[in-house]
């Protein structure tokens, strides 16, 4: 399987008033084309900065990033990119917000087909309609869901997620999963998922990679051997469960802590 993304060697520190402060140190991460691949870690690891660098909206201090073959230097159209707030333009109503990333990628493309395109996504996620409806006017959910819509829409190669799902009630958040779960059934795309939720990581990902704590580092590699159209009960099967306790072992590891 071809990796389509590469993070080689990369390492990075922000500058602060009392010295650098460096969050990532010699990491290397493969990510093979269609994978997703869910990234967790003690909190403030550098997990975020991870996402920006893949992104091309920050440059390593060393190393590279490489997507398709080809270093990462700037911004790239052919990333979408969603988060935990997911803001929306209110003067704009939803179909118009999902439809937003198609206006500048491809702005030529006829207006009926940006539409169309929209529209396709937002009955696949079931907001079919509320399209005409303002942000305000949908729940924290719903609004969670038209930002995937539009994360997706441009059809990227790549789908980074930063906590999408992490300031939303449990229930919500685990029809979001399963949705998610449709959408690349429907959608197929790469993906880089930053998540603290270790149940999260383990329903969605092909792949689940722990980092070390700051500088992060790469800890452990975790490959989810779970069904593709898995449902929510597979969490409580022995096998996931196994997962989940290696998975916090490795936490408790990465925090300097002693694994039970």
């Amino acid at each position: 399987m071809t990796n389509l993304i590469e993070i080689r060697g990369v390492t990075h520190a922000y500058r602060t008033k009392t010295g650098p402060l460096q969050v990532l140190d010699d990491l290397t991460i493969s990510v093979p084309e269609g994978e997703f691949c869910a990234v967790v870690g003690p909190s403030g690891c550098g997990k975020s900065t991870l996402t920006r660098l893949v992104a091309g909206l920050m440059k390593p201090d060393t190393g590279a990033v490489w997507l398709h073959g080809e270093r990462v230097t700037s911004p790239r159209k052919t990333v979408g990119m969603a988060f935990q707030n997911p803001v929306m333009l209110e003067w704009r109503t939803i179909l118009e917000n999902v439809m937003l990333p198609l206006e500048i990628v491809a702005p030529r493309m006829p207006r009926a087909d940006r539409e169309a395109r929209a529209l396709h996504l937002l009955e696949m996620v079931g907001l079919m309609g509320f399209e005409g409806k303002r942000p305000s006017q949908l729940s924290g959910g719903m609004r969670q869901r038209a930002s995937l819509c539009r994360a997706i829409v441009h059809k990227p190669d790549v789908l980074i997620m930063d906590e999408p799902f992490g300031a939303l009630d449990a229930f919500t958040r685990e029809d979001l999963w399963q949705t998610m779960r449709d959408l690349r059934a429907a959608e197929p795309f790469t993906c880089v998922l930053i998540t603290h939720d270790l149940r999260e990581s383990v329903f969605l990902g092909d792949q689940v990679i722990v980092l070390s704590g700051r500088p992060a580092r790469l800890q452990y590699v975790l490959n989810v051997d779970l069904p593709a159209d898995r449902s929510i009960d597979v969490l409580f099967t022995p096998e996931a469960t196994d997962m989940l306790h290696l998975l916090r072992d490795q936490i408790r590891i990465a925090q300097g802590r002693e694994a039970h």
